[in-house]
């Protein structure tokens, strides 16, 4: 046994439960070694941790380094994006893994998540210095960040749609999958871009005659365990923290709640169907299926802004893929759903993202754009042009820069 085989070991026995648990124990018995034998080579879990993050940036390298390079001497540089799209794609979509590691330990943790282009730089892939014209600038959403967050979002649900079936997925499986995320990237949903391009976006953003409405007295409630979820996550999360932001005494909490996990899951209901309501108020405004695309989206974007507590709770969603046993209400799922885009969508035959998929990948790009606003920027001063930009990348693709 060495440090590799740890490693290795480590990626597969956490990454089955998301991370949720990293104790050595598990590492130990999967290896078949005891715990102390483990503590010769990394004196504590989080020397772990480190180690699989030193792995995970060389595997990458190694894997990535010469698609970059043939990427960024491309003259076309859509080409050059979507070959580098292509093989983050593959990357991830072959080494599952190290994936949900990626995700869930880089990309989930600040620290981590700030010095990754450092990393990759040291081991020769400067993708900070010879990719810099993908950022926006100005603090909008930069290209790479919704490419990478796309892909993101794709790969996991390749990965799900695979449950039940081998580790490793068929080289028909993730060629099939590939082409698939060329097309996204390409083409997004395949609106007409003229159509796109001629929206009225500032009328559309006018508040219409539905407010979101004001918060009745359990809501108050909820929003005391939402606020206790933004400070400590779903998994901290404590009925002494809830009462405390309540008023209430613990015991009061009883009267409203059996249990913690009955606890977080009206809290989560409750604001699926909130927003629901109100993004399907906001649709109503048009019958343009573009229209009444950016209305939703924006729509949700608005309600999480004015709900700053449920907007940090979705991101934690988001970054961990917590299973917290709640499942959002179906409605939010057919808003996407329910528009008419099969006028509007193009895709390759088998390859539809609409109904669940679709909505799930719009909240996680509204969330994502939130959460990475510039620095000293409120929630509710993010601009509408952010919207508009994801807006376009979702329906367009880079077809729409």
């Amino acid at each position: 046994m060495n440090k590799k085989d740890i490693i290795e070991t480590a990626f597969r026995v956490w990454g089955q439960e998301l991370f949720k648990t990293t104790g050595l124990s598990k590492i130990a018995q999967a290896l078949g070694v005891t715990k102390p034998a483990l503590y010769r080579h990394f004196e504590s879990k989080d020397a772990l941790l480190d180690g699989m993050y030193g792995y995970y940036c060389d595997h990458y390298v190694g894997f990535m380094k010469a698609s970059s390079e043939k990427a960024v001497e491309s003259r076309d540089i859509n080409r050059g994006i979507l070959l580098m799209a292509r093989n983050i794609a593959e990357y991830y979509a072959r080494y599952k893994y190290i994936f949900i590691f990626a995700l869930i330990e880089v990309f989930g943790d600040k620290n981590r998540e700030a010095g990754i282009l450092e990393q990759f730089a040291v081991r020769g892939m400067d993708m900070k210095k010879h990719w810099a014209f993908l950022d926006a600038g100005d603090g909008y959403p930069s290209r790479i960040q919704m490419i990478a967050t796309a892909i993101f979002f794709l790969v996991t649900l390749f990965h799900k749609n695979r449950a039940g079936k081998p580790v490793d997925p068929t080289e028909e499986e993730i060629q099939r999958f590939i082409s698939f995320v060329e097309e996204i990237i390409s083409h997004g949903l395949g609106f007409d871009k003229r159509l796109v391009d001629a929206l009225d976006f500032a009328e559309l953003e006018k508040t219409g005659a539905y407010q979101i409405p004001p918060e009745g007295e359990n809501d108050r409630l909820l929003k005391a365990v939402a606020g206790a979820v933004a400070e400590a996550g779903p998994w901290n999360a404590s009925m002494e923290m809830v009462a405390r932001r309540s008023g209430l005494s613990k015991s009061g909490l009883y009267a409203h709640f059996k249990n913690k996990a009955d606890m977080l899951g009206q809290m989560f209901i409750t604001e699926f169907v909130r927003i629901v309501d109100y993004a399907e108020l906001e649709r109503s405004r048009s019958a343009v299926v573009e229209e009444q695309f950016y209305l939703v989206m924006v729509s949700i974007a608005n309600y999480l802004r004015s709900r700053p507590e449920i907007l940090i709770t979705m991101d934690w969603l988001k970054t961990r893929r917590l299973e917290l046993g709640v499942s959002a209400p179906p409605r939010i799922y057919r808003i996407f759903g329910d528009i008419n885009l099969k006028e509007a969508v193009k895709f390759p035959e088998g390859s539809e993202l609409t109904g669940e998929a679709l909505a799930q990948w719009i909240m996680f790009l509204v969330v994502d754009t939130l959460m990475r606003r510039p620095e000293g920027i409120s929630f509710s001063d993010v601009s509408n042009t952010s919207f508009r930009i994801v807006y376009k990348f979702i329906v367009l693709g880079i077809d729409g820069w």
